[in-house]
């Protein structure tokens, strides 16, 4: 994104209005798929709400042990008589309609400390994967009409939007409509017992729409909120769990030009943060060392050819004698005594009473 300084404002009408935004800084931040996931692991455990069994679970009966001697286990049981329940183990973790080991409690720890430091660092990363078309695509939203991303729509254009047609014709014109008709048409039932637990249905997620607050208004949010899989934040106060939902980089975002504007300004007022940097421009090291720049100017061993493209071009030393005797200068006298050969070794004695007999003799 850093090669690209400007971005382009869309109209009303999906068309370039001709102005042009330089683009905020922190979309050249470096791109951390493991930072965001370990940041958004932590965020999503602090949104958990505490759950936990009753205490008087498993414990609702009248019942006591036996006791030794009647050939029976001294868990309590039951008492009466007349039911088939009458005699039942009770209490314990493995008996029918016993409490469960280790009930569950509700001042379990649910909430995990999260690096504010690494929280700015997930969310300008995730920022700047919105920038990067092939990874909305790879998340899979369909951004193949948008002119451009990040795509800005000039601010104008969002006055009238507070009614939800408004805004829906506004996110069809500027090419969003494939994505949200995505969203929408993956509702699906859910699997399982949440959907006696107030969340019946899942989707998919679609365009998330950042405004700023002092210049967009409360109109925006009304006119977006009913739209399926739309989300809204305000441009100071941008969340890593709609940026990077389920912690995979690549959220469509729909930038409003007053947000756009207020990106940087956001960044700086953030004291003693900076923000990150790229340590290398190509991280592909094996494409790196490669290249024709840097194989060009490296200089071969003595004896040794480059190719076209200036890469040192290797010799097997088995088959070339110069090489093998760069590596091994001992190989000329090894193959001029035939040290190795067959006849070297046929003077040898075999047994080592030979080879006694062979020195008396000398």
């Amino acid at each position: 994104m850093a090669s690209r300084p400007t971005v382009t404002i869309i109209g009303a009408d999906g068309k370039a209005t001709g102005a042009t935004e330089v683009l905020p800084k922190v979309f050249s931040a470096p791109i951390r798929p493991d930072i965001v996931k370990h940041v958004h692991t932590g965020m999503a455990k602090n949104k958990r709400q505490p759950y936990s069994v009753s205490e008087k679970a498993g414990h609702q009966t009248s019942a006591e042990s036996w006791g030794t001697g009647r050939a029976v286990a001294r868990i309590p049981r039951v008492s009466g008589g007349g039911t088939h329940r009458a005699g039942q183990a009770a209490f314990g973790n493995m008996c029918r309609s016993g409490r469960m080991f280790a009930p569950t409690k509700i001042w379990r720890k649910w909430h995990v400390k999260v690096n504010q430091g690494q929280k700015r660092f997930a969310t300008a990363s995730a920022l700047a994967a919105s920038a990067v078309a092939p990874l909305l695509m790879a998340r899979g939203h369909q951004v193949a009409t948008v002119p451009e991303v990040p795509l800005v729509i000039d601010s104008a254009a969002f006055g009238p939007a507070e009614k939800t047609s408004i805004a829906l014709g506004l996110l069809k014109a500027v090419g969003a409509g494939a994505d949200v008709e995505k969203a929408k048409a993956s509702k699906k039932l859910r699997a399982g017992k949440g959907k006696l637990r107030g969340r019946r249905h899942r989707q998919r997620r679609g365009p998330l729409v950042v405004y700023s607050a002092e210049t967009d208004g409360k109109d925006l949010v009304k006119g977006f909120r009913n739209i399926p899989g739309v989300e809204t934040c305000p441009v100071d106060a941008l969340n890593l769990l709609q940026l990077a939902p389920g912690g995979h980089l690549g959220r469509f975002i729909v930038w409003t030009s007053s947000a756009i504007k207020e990106l940087d300004s956001v960044y700086d007022s953030k004291k003693g943060f900076f923000l990150p940097s790229n340590v290398v421009s190509q991280s592909d090291l094996t494409r790196l060392i490669n290249s024709s720049e840097i194989q060009s100017v490296l200089r071969a061993p003595k004896g040794e050819a480059r190719t076209k493209r200036g890469a040192v071009q290797k010799k097997n030393p088995l088959k070339n004698k110069q090489v093998l005797l760069r590596q091994n200068p001992y190989a000329a006298t090894y193959a001029k005594e035939g040290l190795g050969s067959q006849k070297a070794s046929e003077g040898k004695p075999k047994t080592l009473p030979e080879a006694f007999k062979k020195l008396l003799d000398e």
